[in-house]
């Protein structure tokens, strides 16, 4: 949710940073509802305080006898109004929240304006290689991945990893929690269903939204999460946090699950574009002045994972119309695909400002006593189907085996090849 008083101030602002972002939402629209819902508020506290007035003042004549029938026809007179008034504010304020969430976070002025084909290179890793096999045949000639047994259970897109590639799966994680933790991120476990409040608190996509990538559990509020990045933000849901405990890092690992609502049409082979996987998130609460260093920090450990393992990739700063209601800024890293010859998806990581900790309530409270909204970001450690793919893609052998990346062979048993 965005800061409501700087619409009030800057609606051109808003305006600009809305059509940027791609999204079409009423601005003018929305500030009208705005002043009418005001106006309707002020009438119903007014009411509740002459409300108020009467109920004392009836108090007073009753302990001095019989209560002034002039003061209970009044008090009825105004019961009856504060419903009907009550009633009219429901409404707007339904229908302004409704429109309030659909403003998306304003993007920073350093996120290039444009289209997905506007993003920035910031920096590239490594070599450009080609002239190996594409990873889904070569985990099928290896009998590592299954997904006709995935979509005879399950559904398309559905797969079951099996024998060395599953516990590939395994010592990457455990390698990226041991790297990420040692960077000072606090490792935990997450809920893989969060509700309703906690899931659109955090931008995700409402139930009511057809093209959501959140799959929904019938007759409950509540929702499969797509990324640990959810729980996460919810953790501290209408709590302060003391700025001598900030900056808050946290490293949630949990399964994701993602319709994949609208992306027919773009790459999607085999492991790279699937309803379930595992993931690895980082995530930081800290103060608005620390975000952009936080930022940097995340992306930092997310380059340092990549170069570890040995895998080229390139980081861009990922223009305005791709980023998405929460993110005020996201770098993105795409790593070199020699099958595909282009760079490909692997990881983010977004700035949220104080878009999601408002949406919650999660405030920080300053060593003068005074209270703020903080924020929040997110960025991806490890993306379990994607970096398998990356592994395969640039560690095949020639014997027909794969090599087992130096820093992950602990994680192995010692084995160098499977």
């Amino acid at each position: 949710m965005i800061d409501i008083q700087l619409l009030r101030k800057n609606p051109d602002l808003y305006k600009q940073k809305t059509k940027d972002k791609n999204m079409t939402v009423d601005i003018d629209a929305f500030l009208k509802l705005d002043a009418e819902r005001l106006v309707a508020l002020q009438t119903v506290e007014r009411l509740r305080e002459q409300k108020n007035g009467i109920a004392d003042k009836m108090k007073s004549s009753a302990s001095a006898g019989k209560p002034d029938q002039k003061l209970i026809d009044e008090g009825k007179i105004i019961k009856v109004e504060l419903a009907d008034r009550e009633a009219i504010l429901a409404k707007y304020e339904i229908d302004w929240s409704e429109l309030l969430n659909k403003i998306p976070n304003p993007a920073s002025d350093d996120a290039p304006v444009g289209g997905e084909e506007d993003s920035v290179e910031v920096s590239v890793y490594g070599d450009k290689n080609s002239g190996v096999k594409d990873h889904l045949d070569y985990a099928n000639e290896c009998g590592w991945v299954d997904f006709d047994r995935g979509a005879k259970v399950a559904g398309a897109k559905f797969y079951f990893l099996k024998g060395d590639l599953a516990l590939l799966e395994l010592a990457v994680v455990q390698f990226a929690i041991d790297l990420v933790t040692s960077k000072g991120f606090a490792y935990m476990t997450v809920p893989h269903m969060v509700n309703t409040r906690t899931a659109s608190g955090a931008g995700f996509a409402p139930r009511s939204d057809k093209e959501g990538n959140e799959y929904f559990i019938e007759g409950e509020e509540l929702t499969m999460i797509g990324t640990a990045e959810a729980p996460l933000t919810g953790y501290h849901a209408d709590e302060v946090i003391d700025e001598a405990d900030l900056p808050l890092r946290y490293v949630g690992y949990s399964p994701c699950y993602r319709k994949e609502a609208g992306t027919y049409g773009k790459y999607s082979r085999g492991l790279f574009r699937v309803h379930q996987f595992n993931k690895l998130e980082m995530y930081i609460f800290c103060s608005p002045e620390d975000s952009v260093a936080m930022h940097q920090e995340i992306l930092s450990v997310e380059e340092l994972i990549w170069q570890t393992i040995g895998i080229p990739y390139h980081v861009i700063n990922i223009a305005t119309g791709d980023l998405g209601a929460p993110a005020a800024k996201k770098y993105d890293i795409e790593y070199w695909s020699p099958v595909d010859q282009a760079y490909r998806e692997l990881t983010s990581c977004s700035n949220c400002t104080d878009f999601q900790t408002r949406n919650l309530n999660i405030r920080l409270r300053r060593k003068n006593g005074n209270t703020e909204v903080l924020h929040s970001l997110n960025g991806t450690a490890v993306s379990m189907a994607r970096t398998l793919i990356a592994i395969i893609e640039h560690f095949q052998l020639e014997n027909g085996k794969l090599k087992i990346p130096d820093v992950l062979q602990k994680y192995m048993g010692g084995k160098t090849e499977i």
